[in-house]
């Protein structure tokens, strides 16, 4: 059975992933900004915790209901108006040695058509790090 992300990988599209459907959690170095502007520096490290759907997960964690399990996490540099993908894993023992910002809130981003789309986030320069850590270890 096929998953919903698979029809978006290949090639592999930050801005059409951030859109999917799938609950999701975006931890990122800076604010992020996808549209082509040349008068700035556009660097940005971006990792998509894609959440794992399940019973009572659906519109939030309301007295303790639903969970936030994480199935997949994808990592990209954003550098020059260019989106790579640095990282991916859908194997749960890696998956579980990332922290889960549960901190993460409503945060606005700008899609590459220059839409503004909001999503679960953080700006954690430092949770990033800790990530880049890790992704070197696995």
């Amino acid at each position: 059975m096929g998953h919903i992300l698979d029809q978006f990988m290949n090639p592999v599209n930050l801005s059409s992933i951030i859109q999917l459907p799938q609950r999701k959690l975006i931890v990122s170095l800076t604010d992020i900004d996808l549209t082509l502007k040349a008068d700035r520096d556009t660097n940005n490290i971006i990792f998509i915790l894609m959440i794992k759907e399940s019973r009572g997960s659906a519109g939030g964690r309301g007295g303790g209901s639903g969970m936030r399990k994480i199935e997949k996490i994808l990592g990209f540099k954003f550098e020059q108006n260019n989106d790579k993908l640095i990282f991916e894993t859908n194997n749960e023992a890696d998956i579980e040695k990332f922290e889960i910002p549960y901190s993460a809130v409503a945060q606005d981003i700008v899609l590459n058509s220059g839409e503004k789309y909001v999503v679960q986030g953080i700006v954690d320069p430092q949770m990033v790090k800790n990530y880049l850590e890790l992704v070197k270890e696995l």
